[in-house]
């Protein structure tokens, strides 16, 4: 799937203070297209851009970001599946390196609704945050 033309608001639905939608192209569109060179800064950047790759059936950014721990061979990504938003709940750092994010993800598929609300686990390590694994609530 192509990413959101310029200008078009985030998948991940981030707001400025304003509570404007940001463009994707100055939030996650910034990680995804530019994995190597610019990490999200914090655990809840990195799962919103992690919603945005399952968006736009980026695997490879979801293998990238995946802890070497826990990390799957492959992300499988489903382009059955229509994502209709976002909702993060709580971000919290329990110290320098492990956070934990709460969030749901609406979708749809097969003409069904469904939503996935899961607290995820993060850990940084040599300046990057990783999905770890995270508990369906």
């Amino acid at each position: 799937m192509a990413a959101p033309a310029a200008g078009a608001p985030c998948p991940c639905a981030r707001a400025d203070l304003k509570k404007r939608p940001l463009a994707f192209v100055h939030c996650c569109g910034r990680y995804l297209g530019h994995f190597d060179t610019t990490p999200a800064p914090d655990a809840e950047s990195l799962m919103r851009s992690r919603y945005c790759a399952y968006v736009l059936q980026d695997a490879r950014y979801l293998v990238a970001t995946w802890h070497a721990g826990t990390r799957p061979a492959e992300a499988e990504t489903d382009p059955g599946i229509k994502w209709l938003g976002l909702a993060v709940h709580a971000h919290r750092q329990s110290d320098a390196t492990h956070a934990e994010v709460e969030f749901v993800a609406r979708y749809r598929m097969a003409g069904r609704a469904a939503r996935i609300h899961e607290r995820s686990r993060f850990m940084r390590e040599d300046g990057r945050w990783f999905y770890v694994d995270g508990d369906v609530c």
